[in-house]
């Protein structure tokens, strides 16, 4: 078996931006009721033509560019999402068509929250199974389409965007593997606290019980996450959680001892952006210089499903 390693990132959002005093004149709410409750200040919300696929398929351009390669050169594209409207094609089909690719296999992953984690841990075992060279991964939600805009408790959490990560086969990785070994599991006995169900689909959860499980189970879990990758909390450069509510992020990375660590707070400006809200806050810290290239990242996603899965990787 050989090794794997993520070579480049990118992210897309929608251009238009809703404020909190935008979902004020909407709802019974104000920008100090939603930052004082989420952290969040703003998020990017797609229009009618802009479709999950169209957000995937210009982040993945983008990751391509960056890592010198042409759409011909993906032999694996895997997108997580949660908020595709039609069973077929799916979202990784129509992201090949898009980039006009050529046969790749194709394969869209639900794991809501924690798509992107699980995503990039299956890019990762077919890499080195030799049953995949160059793989597209890609996380890409539009929470505004499932989202009560009605509803001030759900409404103000939502953002639309995408992210994308190449993952190529390393040889050479040694002792020092681009992508760690995954640690997934779930909760299934909680997994009503997190819901996108009916017709049309709706977005719902129980917001104080999954805040419980995320600040009191996930520490110790991301903890195993790098003992599996040979490294100490000390060591990471970044931490880079699922974008939830900075009222989680910051306490869960605290409790985590990464005390040397970037904290991604992409949640600020974009929202709880699903599937996407990993690769785009990773690509964002890369973009601006926060992250040396090589440096260790903890990637933790969890939430929908009362899921997660987490791997500490190797910065591009």
């Amino acid at each position: 078996m050989t090794g794997s390693r993520v070579v480049a990132l990118g992210h897309y959002q929608p251009a238009k931006v809703l404020t909190n005093d935008d979902l004020a004149a909407m709802v019974d709410t104000s920008d100090e009721w939603i930052t004082s409750r989420v952290g969040i200040r703003t998020r990017h919300v797609g229009g009618p033509d802009e479709p999950v696929d169209e957000l995937a398929a210009h982040a993945a351009a983008k990751a391509l560019a960056s890592a010198g390669l042409q759409p011909g050169d993906i032999d694996m594209v895997l997108v997580a999402t949660s908020t595709a409207i039609d069973r077929s094609p799916s979202m990784s089909a129509r992201v090949a068509a898009r980039l006009g690719m050529g046969s790749p296999a194709v394969m869209d992953i639900n794991v809501v929250c924690s798509g992107f984690t699980h995503a990039l841990a299956t890019a990762d075992h077919a890499v080195r199974a030799g049953a995949a060279t160059r793989a597209l991964v890609i996380g890409a939600d539009k929470m505004g389409d499932i989202v009560d805009w009605t509803d001030r408790s759900t409404c103000v959490l939502m953002g639309d965007g995408a992210g994308a990560a190449v993952v190529t086969a390393d040889p050479d990785a040694g002792e020092r593997p681009g992508i760690g070994p995954v640690l997934w599991g779930s909760v299934p006995e909680m997994g009503n606290a997190v819901r996108i169900e009916g017709t049309p689909p709706r977005f719902a959860q129980e917001g104080q019980s999954v805040y419980r499980w995320a600040t009191t189970q996930l520490p110790p879990i991301a903890r195993k996450v790098c003992e599996r990758a040979g490294v100490t909390p000390e060591d990471l450069a970044a931490v880079v959680l699922h974008q939830a509510n900075l009222r989680i992020i910051e306490p869960v990375a605290r409790k985590i001892g990464a005390v040397n660590a970037v904290i991604a707070r992409d949640v600020v400006h974009s929202g709880n952006t699903s599937a996407a809200s990993i690769p785009m806050a990773l690509s964002k810290l890369l973009e601006r210089g926060e992250i040396e290239s090589g440096a260790p990242a903890l990637l933790f996603g969890f939430g929908g499903n009362l899921s997660y899965a987490g791997q500490v990787i190797r910065c591009p």
